[in-house]
């Protein structure tokens, strides 16, 4: 479980969370809006940071919506400088600087930033594409800082407790490292970029997997003591932008889900649950309790055929890990007569819990004839020529095209136990389509807050992260107002209210 710093050391257990709102709407005139610009200009001129010394890094994907989304972002940051009458920043799109795989891991670019700008810039600040910056108020933060020295800086998050996806790092204190939050932004000084870069060169990065890069891009630049920590920024910030708690904030976050048109229909789905005979009766009956009744067409596939669920088995012996065999004979179930033509296949395992509502709103962004597979992203020898995969754990979505381009490439499983979405990852690398990243994908275990909400029916709370259910994966961000009141225990079987 991760929070942000310096906000640490409280318990989980026994916590209750109150949420107060407080409506402010103030209407300000154009006069108004016209002075603060004049404002924000006088500022930026008498500060001696030039916008030219920013070089901003979009951290883009390949995939047509989200290259749309940054290229969105991309002119927005343009059209602010032009408002400041200041010659423009460089604004790079991330997806777009080579054709390497593994460059949305940052570290393989770092000595393209040295060689590009290490004379005539003094910070790389890198941001998503739901970042909205304040592009006067973030000159006047990064001035504050010697831009001749090593600077890493960004919103500060910590883990309260040691996590398998940072390898257990800092064990027996793991809020002492901090690491930054990717959507408030976060920044890296020149010098500190090219010696990074050198770093790079003449030691490449020696792990394995790419699993939480903000926390291994921290790990990296702190170097076991002789790189700097990261430096917490307050004005970096994830609050909405209308927020009365932004004002002083030169990042926000856009936290409405992108509003792509309307939702995909249920028969659009087809939705494909891994399981085996030992779990029929553990976790199948967790799913009919809760999201089973938002698909339309779901079919169950285990190593027994169990007609009470009913289960289909499909061959394929069980095995203790990797269920590659499981999932391509899935993909090729999926094209086959013996289910219905849909656009796009969800696969899932029988301890993950989703949002199908919400999952129709996503894939509304999506352009089912194009080669989308879509979930939580990992690399794997990314500094070595590796590849990106989806990790299985929190749902992988399959468009038809992809599912079809794999098969007709020949792509197979070397046995039936290896890790079947490494194996995909690898097939998609060979083929040259790009696995697509969503945050809205998870694979953590949660466990539930007693939590007091007393809201009124006019708020609307979007996104609003869950705060943990014990033993199930979640990888849709579920409003606030799904929740009742949970005690505790927070079993699965208890939260069928929230869908």
């Amino acid at each position: 479980m991760l929070s942000s710093c310096p906000h640490i050391g409280h318990k989980v257990a026994g916590c209750l969370i109150f949420f107060s709102f407080l409506l402010i709407n103030f209407a300000a005139g154009s006069s108004g809006k016209s002075s603060q610009s004049q404002d924000e200009t006088r500022v930026l001129h008498n500060n001696q940071l030039d916008l030219r010394e920013i070089v901003f890094v979009i951290q883009s994907q390949s995939n047509s919506f989200h290259a749309r989304q940054a290229e969105s972002r991309r002119a927005e940051l343009l059209k602010q400088a032009l408002s400041l009458r200041e010659k423009p920043p460089v604004v790079l799109l991330l997806h777009s600087l080579s054709e390497n795989e593994g460059d949305w891991s940052i570290l393989p670019l770092l000595p393209y930033f040295s060689r590009s700008f290490g004379k005539n810039s003094s910070w790389i600040v890198f941001l998503e594409e739901e970042t909205n910056v304040r592009m006067a108020t973030l000159v006047q933060v990064l001035a504050k800082f010697d831009r001749n020295k090593e600077w890493f800086l960004g919103k500060s998050l910590c883990d309260e407790e040691s996590t398998i996806i940072h390898h257990y790092a800092f064990a027996e204190n793991p809020s002492v490292f901090k690491y930054p939050d990717f959507a408030a932004a976060w920044a890296l000084s020149i010098p500190l970029v090219v010696r990074l870069a050198k770093k790079v060169r003449d030691e490449p990065h020696k792990s394995d997997f790419t699993i939480d890069l903000k926390h291994e891009v921290a790990l990296y630049i702190w170097d076991n003591g002789k790189g700097p920590h990261l430096t917490a920024v307050p004005e970096l910030c994830t609050e909405p932008d209308n927020s009365p708690h932004a004002q002083h904030c030169a990042t926000t976050l856009s936290k409405e889900p992108p509003l792509c048109g309307e939702p995909v229909h249920k028969e659009d789905i087809f939705v494909a649950v891994k399981t085996c005979g030992k779990f029929h009766n553990e976790r199948v009956p967790v799913i009919k309790k809760t999201w089973e009744k938002d698909a339309l067409f779901l079919e169950y596939y285990s190593d027994h055929a169990d007609s009470s669920i009913p289960t289909i088995n499909l061959g394929v012996p069980n095995t203790e890990r990797g269920h590659c065999g499981k999932t391509f004979a899935i993909l090729q179930r999926f094209l086959s007569s013996a289910v219905p033509n849909t656009k796009w296949l969800l696969v899932v395992d029988d301890d993950t819990l989703i949002s199908l509502p919400r999952l129709q709103i996503l894939l509304s962004c999506y352009d089912p004839s194009e080669p989308v597979c879509l979930g939580e992203r990992y690399g794997y020898g990314l500094s070595q020529g590796g590849y990106s995969y989806i990790t299985g754990g929190g749902g992988m979505v399959f468009s038809r095209e992809t599912v079809a381009r794999l098969l007709n490439s020949g792509c197979k499983c070397y046995s039936n136990d290896a890790p079947d979405d490494m194996v995909l990852g690898m097939c998609l690398n060979a083929l040259g389509l790009p696995v697509t990243h969503s945050p809205l994908f998870h694979q953590v275990v949660f466990i539930f807050l007693p939590i007091l909400l007393s809201v009124s029916p006019a708020l609307f709370l979007p996104n609003v992260r869950i705060i943990e259910v014990f033993k199930c994966n979640f990888f849709f961000k579920i409003p606030f107002f799904f929740l009742k009141h949970f005690s505790s225990t927070g079993f699965c079987s208890e939260v069928r209210d929230v869908f």
